[in-house]
């Protein structure tokens, strides 16, 4: 077997709504592709060359969790992406960090599944 890419990083959402308040309004994704089949529905973001999506299609299998996984998502501006998150009132899991090699935190959706916002540091000369 060769992987050669991750198709998409996947996250339960309860509320659609409300989650596409947050994904399109706080954090600013643009919808690549969303469809809706019997009342579900499923959203995607393209983010460079990775897709994160967002559905409420799989009921009691897939639930909103602060214990699973959560993806990265690169800022451009660390600060000001962690003031723009303060003024939207979003719950931060772990403040702002700073490792030596990047800059992150983590926040929580309105569903409670967690999100790092992080930013690489410059390479040491």
């Amino acid at each position: 077997m060769q992987i050669t890419e991750i198709a998409f990083t996947g996250y339960p959402v309860t509320d659609v709504p409300r989650a596409r308040a947050f994904y399109e309004g706080v954090l600013q994704l643009k919808t690549s592709v969303a469809f809706e089949h019997e009342g579900k529905s499923w959203i995607e973001y393209d983010i460079g060359p990775g897709t994160l999506a967002i559905s409420n299609m799989s009921g009691e299998q897939w639930k909103p969790s602060p214990d699973g996984p959560a993806i990265a998502l690169e800022v451009a501006d660390f600060d000001a992406a962690i003031a723009e998150l303060r003024a939207a009132a979003v719950r931060f899991l772990i403040e702002p960090m700073d490792s030596g090699v990047c800059r992150m935190a983590i926040i929580a959706d309105p569903d409670g599944n967690s999100l790092a916002i992080h930013k690489r540091n410059p390479p040491k000369a």
